[in-house]
């Protein structure tokens, strides 16, 4: 992530040039991150896991969303645009907005760019989210995932590899890898986030 700016944005500010730039910006207490574009891979399996959420989730009350919505983290004072996010919250269900305030569970494909903050700062942002109760990242090196659970008060870390099933358990679902990663060509070069204290 690069700042645009050294100086002071307020979240107003950001909104209002948001809806009218040609590029996307995540926000990040007053400054103003430019992102980079995605390749195939990353793609594909944001494409692939929101496939399998919108039909393991068709008969309930929550919607998926990709990268195109933001979620506003009102105590970190902050607006990332996930590669997939679910809510469950009438609150967001209801509104227009192009934000949301309640997800439950967030994934990021990491990238070489943003693996690093994504599994670290951007994860600690998202702690401050009362209703988040998952947090994935997803690697495009390589088949695997890792998946963060809130679980009785604490996050719990769980990393499944090549053949296993991820199971994201604040929505009470389990797929293969296999299926996450169909059509996905990996990238090569290690990009995997630092273990999480």
């Amino acid at each position: 992530m690069v700042a645009n700016s050294t100086f002071y944005i307020s979240p107003e500010d950001y909104l209002e040039a948001e809806r009218v730039s040609p590029i996307k910006h995540e926000y990040r207490r007053g400054q103003v991150y430019a992102m980079v574009g995605a390749k195939k891979p990353h793609v594909i399996l944001a494409a692939n896991l929101t496939t399998l959420l919108n039909v393991h989730l068709r008969e309930q009350p929550c919607v998926v969303m990709t990268s195109d919505i933001k979620v506003r983290l009102e105590v970190a004072d902050c607006y990332y645009y996930p590669d997939v996010v679910v809510t469950c919250d009438p609150r967001d269900l209801a509104g227009t907005e192009d934000f949301i305030y309640y997800p439950k569970l967030v994934i990021e494909v990491l990238s070489k760019s943003t693996a690093k903050f994504d599994s670290s700062e951007k994860f600690a942002d998202y702690q401050t989210c009362p209703t988040l109760e998952e947090y994935v990242l997803v690697s495009q090196t390589e088949r695997s995932i890792e998946v963060r659970s809130l679980i009785n008060g604490s996050w719990k870390v769980a990393t499944y590899q090549g053949d296993a099933s991820v199971t994201f358990h604040s929505l009470n679902w389990s797929g293969a890898l296999a299926e996450i990663y169909q059509k996905v060509t990996l990238i090569d070069g290690a990009i995997a986030p630092p273990a999480m204290d």
